[in-house]
């Protein structure tokens, strides 16, 4: 065990929390701070402007902090009210679990606005009183250095979250500001020096927070004595670097120049009380489902070894409790991708299963309008028939007698029927040749003999299905061209009665049509 643990383990409750306090606000180490805090009669306060305005010799301060702080009692003790709030503060738990807020920046599109001249010549008087009245400012700051850091802490966070522009740089973009501090670092201390994200704050702690990484944040103020040799010794070093690149998977790195707008609030989000500054922050879920803490902060010119211990010992502090969120988080991953394929099968299986029973319908719905369709035809066919009967025994009412002997000039038609009996018939010779067809559609009916008078079916047209040939030569006696039988026939003649095939004249018809093309 070094000395300094052994003195820091021989200090009362109390003075250990005036310790951190003090600690955590100027970055001391222990073994100075406590000599320090001892001749202050361990008064923070009182330390601590020690420390920022150096030491001197003040009897009246310390005289009343020694009336003002009793002795220690083996039962109770009490608190300065300021003290006990910095210690509940800056206390390491505290410390451990501190969450970071994200900063309010300048929109990508938001554009700058630039007055006109003449307004500019106007208000030149007024700028350079404000540029002097900053500067004045800016000097007091430097020689009263703990004075910015009170004034940032009482003043309303309302106002610590606007923007601010400390020495006239063009606010940018957080895209572009980083870029810029890329560039600017890149050109002072070499190209590809350091792994910086090329993105805002905000969207840098976004991306630690959704991959589940440590976010290294890199503060530095160019007016800062330390800031080069800092960078060059500390931060460039080669552990250092090394340590960075092997641990990209599990470190994001962000950086900043604390004179952009961006920068600046960061600073006062972190509490950054030393230049130059960084801090590692990264998710905390004891503290909320969504919160990104501080869990180490590196303030001052630090060496390598020191930076690099107290970076692997907040990353080796927190690496067990990320490792459990990622793998809670890839368990959670594997059952929702689980239960995406699940899904998806289910959603195909049931799409299968849809699509089966829609051809199921389809088909029994195609089979119904088959059924119904031929339905429809038999019904259509039952009355076509029974209207041709009907038109058979009206029509035959009006065939002509055949003539008897005494007419000489009678035609003799001999006709095969389809059923291969012969038919003499013989017609008076000024009958249609509509006559013999209607004859022989009407020849079983004529069989009969029907004694029944019947009318003509209201609304059926009836057409000849067959047609009269002579079979040598073969001519065709067609109805449409009218005429009489003697005409066409003659005194006599021999006929078959052909049935009509109406697919097959449909299909002579397009024949013909398309030989005439």
């Amino acid at each position: 065990m070094s000395a300094a643990e052994t003195e820091i383990g021989q200090l009362s409750e109390r003075e250990q929390e005036a310790l951190h306090t003090y600690t955590a606000v100027t970055g001391q180490e222990p073994s100075e701070a406590i000599a320090l805090l001892r001749r202050s009669q361990w008064n923070v306060q009182i330390a601590i402007s020690k420390f920022f305005d150096g030491e001197g010799p003040d009897p009246v301060e310390e005289a009343r902090a020694a009336l003002n702080s009793p002795p220690p009692r083996p039962t109770r003790h009490t608190q300065n009210l300021m003290s006990e709030d910095l210690s509940a503060r800056f206390s390491p738990a505290a410390r451990a679990v501190e969450p970071v807020r994200r900063v309010e920046t300048q929109p990508e599109d938001q554009g700058v606005y630039r007055p006109s001249f003449l307004i500019a010549l106007l208000f030149t008087p007024f700028n350079l009183l404000y540029r002097l009245l900053y500067s004045s400012f800016q000097l007091f700051g430097s020689l009263f250095p703990f004075l910015p850091r009170l004034l940032n802490v009482t003043a309303n966070p309302a106002l610590q979250g606007g923007r601010r522009n400390t020495n006239g740089r063009r606010t940018l973009g957080p895209k572009d500001t980083a870029a810029r501090f890329i560039r600017e670092f890149e050109e002072e201390y070499g190209p590809n020096s350091f792994p910086f994200l090329e993105n805002g704050y905000n969207m840098a702690l976004d991306k630690a927070h959704r991959d589940l990484k440590f976010l290294l944040v890199v503060l530095l103020s160019p007016e800062h004595d330390d800031t080069s040799s800092w960078v060059r010794e500390t931060l460039l070093s080669r552990e250092v670097t090394e340590y960075i690149t092997s641990s990209q998977g599990d470190l994001l790195v962000w950086g900043g120049n604390v004179q952009d707008s961006e920068t600046y609030q960061v600073a006062n989000s972190l509490r950054c009380s030393k230049f130059p500054f960084a801090a590692v922050i990264v998710h905390t879920p004891n503290v909320s489902s969504t919160a990104m803490s501080v869990v180490s902060r590196i303030a001052g010119n630090t060496t390598p070894t020191e930076f690099l211990a107290k970076l692997r010992g907040a990353i080796t502090q927190n690496k067990e409790a990320l490792d459990r969120i990622r793998a809670s988080r890839a368990e959670q991953q594997a059952s929702r991708s689980l239960r995406e394929q699940q899904d998806s099968a289910y959603e195909r299986s049931l799409a299968i299963d849809r699509e089966r029973a829609r051809q199921r319908r389809e088909a029994e719905a195609a089979r119904q309008r088959e059924e119904q369709a031929a339905a429809e035809r038999q019904a259509a066919e039952e009355k076509r028939q029974r209207d041709l009967q009907q038109w058979k025994q009206w029509r035959a009412q009006s065939i002509a007698a055949e003539p008897g002997p005494a007419v000489g000039d009678a035609v003799r038609i001999s006709i095969r029927l389809p059923s291969g009996e012969r038919v003499i018939r013989m017609f008076p010779p000024g009958a249609a040749l509509e006559e013999l067809y209607a004859f022989v559609e009407c020849y079983e009916v004529l069989q009969a003999q029907p004694d029944v008078s019947s009318e003509k079916p209201e609304g059926f047209e009836h057409q000849y299905r067959f047609r009269l040939v002579s079979p040598m030569p073969r001519v065709v006696y067609e109805l449409e061209a009218g005429g009489t039988i003697a005409d066409k026939v003659g005194r006599g003649g021999n006929l078959l009665v052909e049935p009509i095939d109406e697919e097959s004249e449909e299909e002579e018809e397009e024949k013909e049509e398309e030989e005439e093309v």
